[in-house]
């Protein structure tokens, strides 16, 4: 059957079903290094709205198959409209080797780097080591990202790039470490160096970063304590005068607010709540805990209720 109607239109080919080894994007950015990595997609690429939500659907519905992350390049197959799939390329610019040193001795001169990485992580603040490197882990311009599909489409990206950005998106979710294979390294290499930064980290200084540095610089000195013999009667007492303590004491705004929002405990058959019946009670003793606190004479009702002592008979 022709694919021009009776009446001169032309109809465009029906689209191909997905693959059943289709990637079926659920949702991309469900973790900060996601996110960083779609609005790459949407802020550096500046495609057009329309393009990249048609690139969503396609990525949703699974036409993305054949992804491949390998030395800073990505390659994908799409499915659309005619038989044969089109070829998707994405690739990064690489980062030269004196950035990624700079860059791993400022991610071993954080402890909570280190910690984070090699627990599979991405740490929130990663960047700032790239950024001493004069570099970034994420791409910034243009000339970061270059891209190429075989569509007829001239659109940049096309709906067929931003299906598989967004597939990527969501494999970069699951696993961080496929942004330094894009950027150049692997996650063994990146993992292996910073074992060997950490390790020699005090004996390689020249490596470290002007943050790293500054951090030492500003870091106090921890004091050092000597023991030496001590004498059980001195045990207890200082070995110089203490400060002095002071204290405030504000009555509270509401008196029993915490019996009130703890309620009833079960077994409760008193018609009058805990609050009603405690709260006068632990009212006066804070104010008799108050008192003695500051030394000041107890009242005359504190004094009337206070046990006698009994006085016994003369023998």
């Amino acid at each position: 059957m022709s694919r021009w109607s009776l009446y001169g239109g032309y109809r465009p080919a029906p689209k191909k079903p997905p693959p059943e080894r289709g990637i079926r994007m659920t949702k991309a950015g469900t973790t900060w290094w996601g996110r960083r990595w779609i609005e790459a997609l949407e802020g550096v690429l500046r495609g057009d709205a329309r393009r990249l939500a048609r690139g969503k659907t396609y990525a949703r519905a699974g036409r993305t198959h054949d992804l491949v992350v390998k030395g800073g390049t990505v390659t994908a197959s799409v499915i659309g409209s005619r038989p044969t799939p089109y070829r998707i390329t994405i690739a990064l610019t690489q980062l030269a080797e004196p950035a990624w040193t700079t860059a791993i001795a400022a991610m071993a001169s954080k402890a909570q780097f280190s910690a984070e990485l090699l627990g599979g992580q991405m740490p929130q603040a990663i960047d700032d080591a790239f950024v001493e490197a004069g570099v970034s882990l994420f791409p910034k311009q243009r000339t970061d990202l270059r891209t190429s599909c075989t569509c007829p489409d001239w659109g940049d990206p096309c709906k067929h790039v931003a299906a598989t950005h967004y597939v990527l998106g969501e494999a970069l979710d699951r696993d961080p470490f496929l942004l330094f294979e894009l950027r150049g390294k692997t996650k063994e290499q990146v993992l292996d160096a910073l074992r060997a930064a950490r390790g020699g980290a005090h004996a390689s200084a020249p490596t470290k970063g002007r943050k790293a540095k500054r951090a030492e610089a500003a870091a106090p000195e921890v004091p050092t304590v000597k023991l030496g013999k001590l004498d059980a009667a001195e045990y207890d007492r200082p070995r110089e005068a203490l400060p002095a303590l002071r204290f405030m004491f504000h009555e509270p705004v509401t008196h029993g607010a915490v019996l009130r929002q703890l309620g009833a405990p079960a077994g409760w058959t008193s018609d009058a709540s805990p609050a009603d019946i405690l709260a006068p009670i632990v009212r006066a003793a804070a104010e008799t805990a108050r008192r003695i606190a500051l030394g000041e004479p107890p009242t005359e009702a504190e004094v009337a209720v206070r046990p006698r002592p009994k006085r016994g008979r003369a023998r």
